[in-house]
């Protein structure tokens, strides 16, 4: 904004309101209506500062409008569960990285989890004889105990055989270089990114939320209620699973059948 106001070639004290619109205005060539607004509540603070200090009318800042933007106004950004497959058979058999990929790709797509839930897994959290796992959900404040799938089991003891470094460290997921820290949520995130384009999986946004996404769709396509999709995704209020039900498209299209001519 600032290079911006440069180029104009006029001191910053002449600035007015109309001058803030011309900058968001052409902002908005490039920015989401998202993005616009977060840059408008970003002017609102800095120009009542400015206010404050003399260096700007007062009046700047209660002048300043942002699109509003409603409660889960976006549709959840995910793979359908046929991408899902897609990205899980495109993971090969060859590098240590290729079975950690896998065995985390399996439980952010199968129980819904958190790339910080995935990377806070560990060792101790494996119950091997009972087959179960225990999931910390820092959100909810508790650790859930899962039945632990064949699947995902399978896959983790691929990943302890053939991809874990020798490591005395507790947490299940580490680095693949030494020092062998534990693997870091972006790290994950990274990894479904990169697996994600390399498969040629295009999304606005490509990471770990992607396949906690579909799992969600999956359960909803499968009848669950909104309630037991929070509940598994370890959602804290239930408000927050309902955006999906905005593209519960069978239920849409019996909604669309509605004959209402009567009520009207």
């Amino acid at each position: 904004f600032f290079r911006w106001w440069h180029s104009q070639k006029r001191l910053f004290r002449e600035i007015r309101i109309s001058d803030i619109d011309d900058y968001l205005i052409l902002a908005a060539k490039r920015w989401s209506r998202h993005a616009m607004a977060t840059g408008a509540s970003d002017f609102r603070v800095f120009f009542r500062h400015a206010g404050k200090r003399g260096w700007c009318s007062p009046t700047i800042a209660d002048a300043i409008e942002a699109p509003h933007i409603y409660e889960h106004e976006r549709l959840p950004v995910g793979l359908t569960w046929g991408q899902v497959k897609d990205l899980l058979a495109s993971i090969p058999d060859r590098e240590p990285g290729d079975f950690r990929d896998r065995a985390t790709f399996l439980l952010l797509a199968v129980y819904g989890l958190r790339a910080s839930e995935v990377a806070a897994i560990r060792l101790e959290d494996v119950d091997w004889e009972q087959d179960k796992i225990k999931i910390r959900r820092p959100k909810c404040r508790d650790a859930k105990v899962s039945p632990l799938v064949p699947t995902v089991g399978n896959a983790i003891v691929d990943y302890l055989k053939k991809g874990r470094p020798r490591s005395t460290r507790p947490e299940l997921f580490l680095d693949l270089l030494a020092p062998f820290r534990p693997m870091s949520p972006s790290a994950l995130g990274q990894a479904v990114k990169r697996r994600m384009e390399k498969l040629g999986l295009s999304l606005e946004r490509k990471g770990a939320h992607c396949l906690r996404h579909a799992c969600a769709m999956r359960l909803l396509d499968e009848g669950f209620s909104i309630k037991e999709i929070g509940d598994h995704l370890g959602q804290l209020s239930p408000k927050s699973a309902q955006i999906y039900a905005k593209v519960d498209l069978k239920k849409l299209r019996i909604v669309s059948e509605f004959d209402i001519g009567g009520l009207l």
